[in-house]
């Protein structure tokens, strides 16, 4: 187990609403700030495409807006990296990081979905080994390497990008197969869990990602987890806004997986994940409704200094 003096609370924002697009952006700023007031340790959003009819905000542009709202602490983003040219990924993630004031955190995963594969030209056949090959070319290129490499079907001669990432560049793998764990243990500095799990299966993932790590003689950065949170002012509240999202179904997940109640609740569900060797627990708001969702939010300050 990793020793957690300090469990670190982040947030991952949602990206897709189904206001009018300039509505769903200014939420998505709003919640940044609200993240920020409240002291979160790290900000991210995800990565996803072909995702029409529905609006979802792409990573690098909307994250260069909200970097305006953040602070110093970590930020980043995850990239399906098998739908990304290593060479592109590498300068938006160069740009993004001399943006940002704060350390920057390259979430990454091989990815899935017939539809996004296919939309966007790309075979979900042999996506592994190009995501091996990706990952090596773009911290080639973020160490300033001039590079040559097979990435795929796609040959890159001389490449060379600017700018560079102020620090190292802190890559953290996402995964739940034992492939994908072994993978983030062999590849990454860090491993992020998917939010889809249970405490129990969550917990039996860091205890193997945690030992794969110490017969490879690498010590994590951070062993991270998602979660689906709504923090009310009171259990009854809570239960208001996160039942009828989780009795709906809340994106086909075990109700296990979503954690709600009042901050002192909430802080007593998540404190067990640092006592399963979790370093960060990285929040996406169940509320539906921008009130709520700020609302639990500006909770997570309480939660976060009880965990502390």
């Amino acid at each position: 187990m990793c020793e957690n003096p300090e469990m670190r609370i982040g947030v991952s924002l949602r990206s897709t609403y189904s206001a009018d697009p300039r509505t769903g952006a200014r939420w998505m700023i709003e919640r940044a700030r609200a993240a920020r007031d409240a002291g979160l340790d790290s900000l991210f959003v995800g990565d996803h495409h072909a995702t029409g009819p529905g609006a979802y905000y792409q990573n690098v542009a909307i994250l260069g807006r909200l970097l305006a709202e953040w602070g110093t602490q970590p930020s980043g983003a995850l990239f399906l990296l098998p739908l990304w040219n290593p060479v592109l990924l590498a300068e938006q993630i160069g740009t993004l990081a001399s943006i940002a004031d704060g350390r920057f955190i390259m979430q990454t995963a091989i990815g899935g979905g017939a539809e996004q594969f296919s939309g966007m030209g790309a075979s979900l056949e042999g996506r592994a080994a190009r995501f091996e090959q990706g990952l090596d070319i773009v911290r080639r290129l973020l160490a300033g390497e001039r590079v040559t490499a097979q990435y795929g079907d796609v040959d890159i001669r001389d490449a060379q990008v600017a700018p560079l990432t102020p620090e190292p560049l802190e890559v953290w793998i996402g995964g739940s197969a034992e492939v994908a764990i072994t993978r983030a243990a062999r590849m990454g500095d860090g491993w992020l869990a998917n939010a889809n799990h249970t405490l129990a299966e969550a917990s039996e993932q860091a205890a193997f990602f945690l030992e794969q790590c110490a017969e490879l003689g690498t010590p994590p950065t951070a062993v991270a987890i998602r979660r689906d949170v709504h923090v009310g002012a009171s259990t009854d509240d809570a239960a208001r806004v996160a039942e009828p999202v989780i009795n709906a179904g809340y994106r086909g997940f075990p109700p296990e997986a979503c954690t709600y109640g009042n901050a002192e609740q909430v802080a007593d569900r998540l404190r067990a994940y640092g006592e399963a060797g979790f370093t960060d627990v990285i929040v996406r708001q169940l509320a539906d409704d921008q009130a709520d969702a700020l609302a639990s939010t500006e909770r997570l300050a309480e939660v976060r200094e009880l965990l502390a």
